[in-house]
Order: C-alpha cells, then sequence, then structure tokens
C-alpha cells in the first residue's frame, strides 16, 4: 500500500492519526469503529484462511458502584471476525471510558461483549475481565459468544 493510499484510509476514521479528548465517565459504543477484515476479502486471502484476534488491555479501571473504590484488570478479548474487526485506538478510547464509572466486575465484562457483537457481529467473541483482587477474591468473569449455526455463512 502506497503512503498515499494510507494516509487517505486512516483519514477515514475519527480518531486514529489526531488528537482525542478521553472521556473517563460513559463507556459510550459510539467511539468504536472497525474496518473490513482482511480474513474476508478474497483478494487478501485467497485461500479462505480462518482467523483470530486476541487483545489484551492491560491498564483497565473501572469504580465499585457502591464503595467507589477503584478495581483494576486487565480485559482479554478473543474473537474470529467475520466481516469487520475492531479499529485500536476507538477500543482504547472506549475502555479507557470506564474509569470513572460505577458499574459491577461482571456488568463491565458484559456491555463490553455485547457492544462489541452489535458493532461486529463475529462469528464469535470471548471477553474475560481479570481483575486484581479485591479483599483477598480475585474475580475473572467471562462473556462469551457464538453466533447460531443456523446464521453462520462461512
Amino acid at each position: 500500500m502506497t503512503a498515499s493510499r494510507s494516509t487517505a484510509k486512516a483519514k477515514t476514521f475519527k480518531a486514529l492519526g489526531s488528537k482525542t479528548k478521553q472521556n473517563y465517565d460513559n463507556p459510550s459504543p459510539s467511539v468504536l469503529e472497525c474496518f473490513p477484515s482482511p480474513f474476508a476479502d478474497k483478494k487478501q486471502n485467497p485461500n479462505g484462511v480462518l482467523g483470530s484476534l486476541h487483545i489484551e488491555a492491560p491498564e483497565f479501571t473501572t469504580v465499585c458502584p457502591i464503595t467507589g473504590q477503584p478495581d483494576f484488570a486487565t480485559i482479554v478479548i478473543d474473537y474470529e471476525p467475520d466481516k469487520l474487526c475492531v479499529e485500536s485506538k476507538s477500543l482504547k478510547l472506549y475502555l479507557g471510558a470506564f474509569r470513572q464509572f460505577p458499574e459491577f466486575h461482571e456488568g463491565s465484562v458484559n456491555r463490553i461483549a455485547n457492544d462489541l457483537i452489535t458493532l461486529l457481529d463475529p462469528y464469535a467473541l470471548r471477553v474475560e475481565g481479570r481483575f486484581t483482587p479485591r479483599g483477598g477474591i480475585p474475580f475473572w468473569p467471562v462473556a462469551e459468544y457464538v453466533r447460531p449455526v443456523s446464521s453462520k455463512k462461512r
């Protein structure tokens, strides 16, 4: 890809390549952006290789809705894309918006999974929150999704 083509393509993203104001208390899926999956492109993937993505966000924070105390986690996202992939800077901005948002661990993980499913319509997706222990108990909630077989079109 030439420099001019890659520059032109980058301009289609709202956040990528520009200074972006960070929101810390409203994890809105409207900041999430996506791009065509290279695994779905027959020119880039003439042999039909199946692909998956593994993302780790080790600096995730949110606050307990009862105590207001901070909770820290690594969010692990594994998904098998269909036609779309999530753009990484928009994902970073989205995850950063949980910083002052009061929600239980399970709720955050569930919200992230549902927002990504709505955006990407993947074949499969798994979101795990590896929260640091509070009171000596680690919580690692997991939300998993597999597209129903009847709608899987490979």
